[in-house]
């Protein structure tokens, strides 16, 4: 049987326990074209508490569906050349034991670790990638300032911004996160949004202004970097992780008025225009990582049934670098 997590009700508020519900069904056969894989890992990121919602860039998970996630999963059964038995795969897994595919996955070498092929080799490693370089188009000398630091996307958009010879300022929440992103991610000021004055901080730490603001988190913290911008300043917009478990919207940023006379810009994207590039980005990524000039850390969460718990975490500040469950 395929163990399933389907979406039972549309969250409003926190995620609750009664959003999901667990099933069995028969393990799906593959027809003609079509591949059987074993799903194995799962990719845990706060875009699906939006799937389970609403239409965004993708239309709303449907209510009895599993939730839909990506992951990594190993070819078990294959009426398709290009995808042989026993390669591992990864694409649109959902949260099930197996899947049945067609096309939309990509096969991944033998020697890349499913850790690094969920986080720095995976979405997360190209949203980094291309929404720092291609939307925040960073020059060497700026400073960058990054929410959500200690995240998954936020860890990797600092190294890469470090890497291209800017100054790094990281927002996090707590003293592990920004002692982490200091000392072993090569962040040069770290502020902590749970015990610091963030605007305050945000502007000690960034005395000639925020040259480009990668943003994780939107509210307060989006606010007070604009009110931080320097001229020309780029802010990109990724995320609003604070924001996604509003009952009501959340008013502001109140003073969008700054990107006037500073001649800012403020620009949000999604990954999925990228996608073609992708190798383009894995190129450069896993030469830092062989240079050992880029690192990553996953926040690792074991059994299928346990995949609510991980998502969670993402809300609640518990994980720290890429979480992911082990099926």
């Amino acid at each position: 049987m395929n163990h399933r997590i389907t979406l039972a009700e549309r969250p409003v508020g926190d995620i609750a326990d009664s959003c999901f519900a667990r099933d069995d069904v028969p393990i799906p056969v593959p027809g003609p074209g079509e591949v059987l894989a074993e799903v194995t890992w799962l990719s845990i990121d706060p875009t699906i508490r939006g799937w389970m919602a609403f239409d965004t860039y993708l239309p709303a998970i449907e209510i009895g569906a599993p939730i839909r996630s990506s992951g990594l999963a190993t070819v078990i059964e294959s009426n398709n050349d290009a995808y042989p038995v026993g390669a591992t795969v990864t694409g649109m897994t959902n949260w099930q034991q197996y899947v049945v595919f067609e096309r939309g996955f990509r096969v991944l070498p033998d020697d890349v670790p499913p850790e690094a092929a969920l986080s720095v080799f995976g979405t997360t490693g190209l949203t980094a990638y291309f929404g720092l370089l291609d939307v925040g188009r960073p020059v060497a000398g700026e400073t960058v300032l990054v929410s959500g630091a200690a995240g998954a996307t936020g860890s990797v958009v600092g190294q890469i911004a470090r890497i291209k010879g800017c100054r790094v300022v990281g927002i996090a929440g707590s003293v592990e996160k920004c002692s982490w992103l200091v000392d072993e991610l090569g962040f040069d000021e770290a502020i902590n949004y749970k015990t610091d004055n963030v605007r305050r901080s945000i502007r000690a730490a960034c005395p000639d202004g925020v040259d480009v603001f990668f943003d994780n988190v939107g509210g307060d913290i989006l606010e007070a970097a604009i009110n931080n911008l320097a001229l020309r300043g780029r802010v990109v917009l990724c995320g609003a992780i604070s924001q996604y478990n509003d009952v009501a919207p959340t008013p502001g940023p109140r003073n969008l008025s700054v990107l006037i006379g500073r001649r800012g810009r403020m620009e949000g994207f999604i990954v999925l225009d990228y996608l073609r590039r992708a190798g383009e980005a894995i190129s450069d990524l896993a030469g830092w990582v062989g240079d050992g000039e880029l690192s990553y850390r996953t926040h690792v969460v074991d059994g299928l049934d346990n995949a609510p718990q991980a998502l969670n975490t993402l809300f609640t500040g518990e994980n720290t670098g890429k979480a992911m469950v082990r099926l």
